[in-house]
């Protein structure tokens, strides 16, 4: 069994070859450093072996050409899992980078090679390679300088945003340039928004604000109080003209009854 506290140390780095283990190990003597990291000194092969058996591990050789070599006790099968798993984390976070191809005829007219140009770009904005190739065919092969001409008017027209990886060199039928996209060369951030308010002159401050509405309060104040003046004041015109009104029947009604009496 393993000893408890040799789980929670961390093995070490081995050699990057295969290395050789246990009874594989020909030297006659060894530097052996522990599980744990443990410098122990030098031991008879025979001894170091014993000791990794009796933890339950391997003695694994990882510097063969010292004098004597160093041989350290350690799980290996568990360091040889370890290390695929991490190998495998880091293939699936590293970057791919794609490689796009264009082609081109020696012969290509203005229309065309623009839109070809504007492929390019577009490729290389996305952080992908281009191969550029040039096709020969029939009597072109005997005026490679053409394909050579286009493509350095191409490197010319991309010489802000790429690089060339690969110089110009002639395939069979085919001229081929590699280009990659320039370091930082890819679209550029757009300016921040300035978040700052506009301060427009024409628009009332808060200060203005609240004094047309305290004026606004103060008026309508006066003219409820105008409204409630005038319609006390009808109210008692209201109550003199029915006085006025009783008194003139009062009067009538004691004319009549003289009149009855003249009678």
């Amino acid at each position: 069994m393993h000893r408890a506290c040799a789980h929670n140390k961390e093995v070490g780095a081995i050699a990057t070859q295969e290395p050789r283990l246990n009874e594989e190990i020909t030297a006659r003597e060894v530097r052996l450093i522990g599980y744990d990291g443990e410098q122990m000194g030098i031991y008879p092969i025979d001894s170091a072996q014993q000791i990794a058996d009796d933890e339950g591990l391997d003695l694994v050789e990882i510097a063969p050409n010292s004098d004597p070599p160093v041989c350290r006790i350690m799980d290996y099968g568990k360091f040889k899992y370890d290390q695929a798993i991490k190998a495998k984390q880091a293939k699936k976070n590293q970057s791919k980078i794609e490689t796009k191809e264009m082609k081109f005829r020696p012969k290509i007219d203005v229309g065309d090679y623009t839109t070809k140009k504007k492929h390019i770009l577009r490729f290389l904005d996305a952080g992908s390679k281009v191969k550029i190739t040039i096709m020969f065919r029939g009597r072109e092969m005997a005026h490679p300088e053409q394909g050579l001409s286009i493509l350095e008017r191409l490197a010319d027209d991309l010489k802000d945003v790429a690089v060339i990886e690969a110089q110009p060199k002639m395939e069979g039928r085919n001229m081929h340039m590699m280009i990659a996209p320039l370091a930082g060369a890819g679209k550029k951030k757009a300016p921040a928004k300035d978040t700052t308010p506009e301060v427009n002159e024409e628009t009332p401050a808060a200060e203005d604000i609240a004094e047309v509405e305290e004026e606004t309060t103060v008026a309508k104040a006066m003219k409820a109080a105008e409204a409630k003046a005038e319609a006390g004041e009808a109210e008692v015109d209201e109550a003199e003209a029915n006085e006025a009104e009783a008194a003139a029947e009062e009067t009538a009604d004691a004319e009549e009854m003289e009149g009855e009496e003249d009678a």
